[in-house]
C-alpha cells in the first residue's frame, strides 16, 4: 500500500488552497480555491478535516475528498479549533460590548460536528490560551477561568465536573495521550514567595500530597510549559523580563525538569546567555536547548539533565526534532541569515547544511521526509513565498508571491502516529532541477586594521566550539565533572601558555657563570687567561657577522691552541 500524500493548507491575501505534497506538489483536485482573504486555517488532529475561516463564513471539509461537512454562518470568526476525536469545533471571535449589550456577546463557541448545534458558549476575552484543552480521548477537557482551572468530562459543557484553585493559576498545559490525564500548573511568585510549578493526576487535587511533583524558583514572571510525549516529564522555561544583572537585553531565562515521578532539577547549560528554544525528541528520553549568547550553542540532554552531545556553537536559535525522531534541524531564523544544520540524530552526524533566507516559519512534513520553510507577512513584507526541501538540502517546489499580494501562513496536514515509518537516513542529496542552496561558509568581521594580516586565534571576533560527544565513555574517554573540566581547561591552557612563550625565553646560562675553580685550562698568565676566558664566553654575533667568522674558523681555533700551549 502507497504511503498517504501529506497537503500543504496555503492562506494569503489572494484566498485559499490546498496544495498535495511533494513529490507532485500541485494543487488539489478536491480542494477548489477559495478566492476570499482567509482569516484562519486548521487541520483536524488526524488530518482528516480540514477548516477555514473566510470573513463570511466558517467551513468544514473532508481532505480526502473535499466534501463539506458543515457550515456555519460566523462571518467574525478569526480562531478555529477541532477536539482531538472530531467531535467539537471551537470558534473565537473578538469579544466586543455595546451601549445597548453591556455584557457583550459569548465570544467562545463549541460547535457539535454532527449536527452543527451549538453546545456550549464561553465568555473568553483574551485571544491568547482561548481554546480549551482536551484529553486525545476527549475524556477531560479544562479551561482556566479566573486563575481557576475548571475541568468537564466528556463533552458535558453545562457541569463543571472538578476544579483547580491554587492562589492564582496563571498557566496550565494538559498532558498528551489518553488517560490518566496530568496537567501541569504554574503559580506566580508574590511577597518574597517563590514561584512553583505543580503536576497532578486528575482528578486527585485534594490534599497536600495529592501534586506528583513540585518544583519551586525565583526568577520567573512567566513560563513555558512543555510535555513530552509520553506524559513522564515537563521542561519549564521560566523568563524574567529584565536582566537585571544588566548581561542581556532579553531578559534573564532558566531551564527546569520536572517529572511525574517527584523528580526535578535544574539543567545546567554551560555557556551564559538567552535560551532560545527547547525541543523534545518524540521519543520522551531526550530533548535538545539552544542558548547562549551568540554564536549559540545547542546540547542534547537526556532524562538525568546530563549532556549527550554538544553541536558545538553557531548562529542558531531554533531546534525541530523529525517527527520520527531522527533528524534533528538546528536553525537561526528572525535576526539571523536562515542557516540550517541537518544532523543525523542516531549517528550525530551532519547531513546538510542548506540556507533559507528571511525565513519567518519552519515545519516538518509528517513524512520525515520533506519540510517547508516561508516567508510570511505582516512579520516580512517583501519577498513573501515558501520552498519545499529535502531535508539532504536540495529544493523540491518553490512558490514566489506576486508583489502585489502577500502570504500569511503554510501549514502541513497532520497524520496519527505511525502513519509514516522511520526511514534509513540519507547523505547524498535528492535530484531536483531546482538545486540546493548550500550555506557559504560565513566571515566574521574584522576591523580595518587587521584585514590585510594573517588571520590569528587572538583576532577571532568569537571562539568557535566544535561538536562532541557527551556520551560516557564516547571516543574512550570518560565523562567529567563541571569543576573537572574548568580544571583541565586551565591546564591546557597554562601548557599552551608555555609553549608560546619557550622560543622568546633566554637561552641557558653559559660557562662563563660558573665560579674560576671550574675552568679547566690555565697556563698562569694573566693575561693569556683573560684572552681564552673571552674568547670561549663571546655571544653570538649577529648573521652577517657569522658568516664572516665561519671564514676565520680555522685561523680561530688556531689562535686557542697556541694560546693554551703557551706558544
Amino acid at each position: 500500500m502507497a504511503a498517504p500524500t501529506p497537503h500543504l493548507a496555503v492562506r494569503g491575501s489572494d484566498g485559499t488552497l490546498l496544495l498535495r505534497g511533494p513529490p507532485s506538489c500541485q494543487e488539489s483536485s478536491a480542494f477548489q480555491k477559495d478566492e476570499r482573504q482567509g482569516r484562519y486555517i486548521a487541520f483536524s488532529s488526524d488530518g482528516s478535516l480540514f477548516g477555514w475561516c473566510n470573513g463570511s463564513q466558517v467551513s468544514v471539509i473532508k481532505v480526502s475528498t473535499g466534501d463539506l461537512v458543515k457550515s456555519f454562518d460566523l462571518p467574525k470568526t478569526t480562531a478555529l479549533e477541532f477536539s482531538p476525536l472530531n467531535r467539537v469545533l471551537a470558534t473565537w471571535q473578538q469579544y466586543t460590548k455595546t451601549q445597548d449589550n453591556p455584557q457583550g456577546e459569548a465570544n467562545l463557541q463549541l460547535w457539535d460536528l454532527q449536527t452543527g448545534a451549538c453546545i456550549k458558549a464561553f465568555y473568553q476575552k483574551k485571544v491568547t490560551g482561548w481554546c480549551p484543552s482536551w484529553a486525545d480521548d476527549e475524556s477531560v477537557t479544562v479551561r482556566n477561568v479566573n486563575n481557576e482551572l475548571h475541568f468537564f468530562e466528556n463533552n458535558d459543557f453545562e457541569t463543571i465536573a472538578n476544579k483547580l484553585h491554587l492562589q492564582k493559576v496563571s498557566e496550565f498545559a494538559l498532558s498528551p495521550g489518553s488517560q490518566p490525564s496530568k496537567v501541569a500548573v504554574y503559580v506566580p511568585g508574590s511577597k518574597g514567595a517563590p514561584s512553583f510549578v505543580r503536576l497532578y493526576q486528575y482528578p486527585n487535587f485534594g490534599g497536600p500530597t495529592s501534586a506528583l511533583a513540585n518544583k519551586s524558583f525565583f526568577k520567573a514572571d512567566k513560563v513555558a510549559m512543555l510535555w513530552n510525549k509520553k506524559a513522564t516529564a515537563v521542561l519549564v522555561t521560566a523568563s524574567t523580563e529584565v536582566d537585571k544583572t544588566g548581561a542581556s537585553y532579553y531578559g534573564e531565562q532558566t531551564l527546569h525538569y520536572v517529572a511525574t515521578n517527584g523528580e526535578s532539577a535544574v539543567v545546567q547549560l554551560p555557556k551564559n546567555g538567552p535560551i532560545y528554544d527547547v525541543s523534545w525528541n518524540p521519543n520522551s528520553s531526550e530533548f535538545c536547548v539552544v542558548y547562549g549568547f551568540m554564536p549559540a550553542k545547542a546540547t542534547v540532554f537526556n532524562h538525568k539533565c546530563e549532556s549527550v552531545f554538544d553541536f558545538g556553537t553557531g548562529p542558531r536559535n531554533a531546534a525541530f526534532y523529525s517527527p520520527q525522531g531522527h533528524i534533528l534541524v538546528l536553525a537561526g531564523f528572525g535576526n539571523l541569515r536562515g542557516q540550517m544544520e541537518v544532523w543525523d540524530v542516531k549517528k550525530y552526524k551532519q547531513v546538510s547544511k542548506p540556507q533559507a533566507e528571511d525565513t519567518t516559519h519552519f515545519s516538518w512534513c509528517p513524512d520525515g521526509e520533506h519540510i517547508v520553510t516561508s516567508t510570511c507577512s505582516p512579520r516580512l513584507r517583501v519577498s513573501n513565498g515558501y520552498k519545499i526541501w529535502h531535508y539532504t538540502g536540495t529544493v523540491l517546489y518553490k512558490h514566489e508571491t506576486p508583489s502585489n499580494k502577500e502570504l500569511w501562513e503554510v501549514l502541513w496536514q497532520p497524520f496519527p502516529t505511525g502513519a509514516f515509518p522511520e526511514k534509513p537516513v540519507k547523505y547524498q542529496a535528492s535530484p531536483s532541477e531546482l538545486g540546493s542552496t548550500e550555506a557559504k561558509p560565513a566571515q566574521a568581521y574584522r576591523p580595518p586594521a587587521l584585514r590585510n594580516k594573517p588571520q590569528t586565534a587572538s583576532s577571532k571576533l568569537h571562539e568557535e566550539e566544535p561538536p562532541q560527544n557527551m556520551k560516557p565513555g564516547a571516543a574512550g574517554e570518560k565523562q567529567m565533572s563541571k569543576a573537572a573540566l574548568k580544571n583541565q581547561k586551565k591546564r591546557e591552557a597554562k601548557k599552551a601558555a608555555k609553549q608560546e612563550n619557550k622560543p622568546d625565553e633566554a637561552p641557558p646560562p653559559v660557562a662563563d657563570s660558573a665560579p674560576a675553580s671550574h675552568v679547566t685550562s690555565s697556563c698562569g698568565d694573566p693575561e693569556t687567561d683573560k684572552k681564552i676566558k673571552n674568547l670561549k664566553k663571546s655571544p653570538p654575533p649577529p648573521l652577517f657577522l657569522q658568516l664572516e667568522k665561519m671564514q676565520k674558523e680555522a685561523q680561530l681555533l688556531k689562535e686557542l691552541e697556541d694560546l693554551e700551549l703557551g706558544l
